[in-house]
């Protein structure tokens, strides 16, 4: 996919374009500076990921970069002293990105698809892994690197990396701040595909557009009953079973899967 890198200010942006109706791309807008990331980025990325649920047209989400690079993580003279005073560098409010449940942000709803290359250190990881699904390009160069500069990782690699990979596997990233490759990514489960690396942004929209094609709200409902037993456990999930499933079948939608099937055509879902 060939898309135009906007002029992005001195401290970057996130640049947002609708493809297909229903997918937005999130672009991570500096790559004079590999994409590090400044608290105006924070912002503006908590307000994609917030558009993302909000606008009903729109169903799933493209986390991609300019550039060559995802981001070498954080611009350290930028956020140092919000990381010194605890302060959350995303309007309280809004969708968090990492999406672990923040108290005072909401949790987002639709898929969301990390398309990655290049170098993608720190915070790029724990975007990613807070991402529903991973594309990565096979140049593409990992590191959890906080403990370097005595920093805790607070973007959710310490749940996620264990989580994914096992605790030994996180360990090894976690406490070594080692650089490691795509393979490994893969074998640790932080990433779904690995593809060269000029084919990594259609590769991940062309995943978008599967899913944009389902029904969205059976898509949403799948994705948060996921989500539901990882965090809290088999029972909760199965709990929302019977309830859902009896609401989904309320909807235009339903009848529209049912009538598709009878006839033997593509279903023409419209999220109602």
């Amino acid at each position: 996919m060939d898309i135009q890198t906007p002029a992005p200010p001195p401290e970057g942006c996130i640049s947002c374009e609708v493809v297909d109706t229903h997918i937005l791309l999130i672009g991570i807008n500096r790559p004079a500076k590999r994409n590090g990331w400044t608290p105006r980025m924070f912002r503006e990325l908590a307000e994609a990921y917030t558009r993302l649920d909000d606008e009903p047209e729109l169903r799933v989400g493209v986390l991609h970069a300019f550039g060559d690079h995802f981001t070498a993580g954080l611009d350290l003279p930028q956020v140092v002293e919000h990381l010194r005073r605890g302060e959350k560098l995303a309007p309280m409010g809004l969708v968090e990105p990492h999406d672990f449940g923040l108290p005072g942000y909401r949790r987002r709803t639709k898929p969301m698809v990390a398309a990655v290359k290049g170098i993608c250190y720190t915070v790029g990881i724990e975007l990613m892994l807070g991402a529903d699904i991973t594309v990565a390009g096979d140049d593409c160069r990992f590191s959890q690197m906080e403990v370097q500069r005595c920093i805790l990782p607070t973007g959710g690699a310490t749940l996620r990396m264990p989580e994914r990979a096992g605790v030994g596997n996180a360990m090894l990233h976690l406490l070594t701040a080692d650089e490691f490759d795509a393979a490994e990514a893969y074998r640790c489960n932080f990433v779904q595909k690995v593809v060269p690396a000029a084919e990594v942004l259609d590769a991940a929209v062309g995943i978008a557009r599967r899913i944009a094609a389902q029904a969205p709200q059976a898509v949403v409902a799948t994705r948060l009953n996921v989500l539901k037993a990882i965090e809290l456990g088999q029972a909760a999930a199965v709990a929302d079973f019977g309830p859902v499933q009896q609401r989904l079948q309320t909807t235009e939608d339903a009848a529209e899967g049912v009538r598709a099937f009878v006839e033997r055509r593509p279903a023409r879902f419209t999220g109602r």
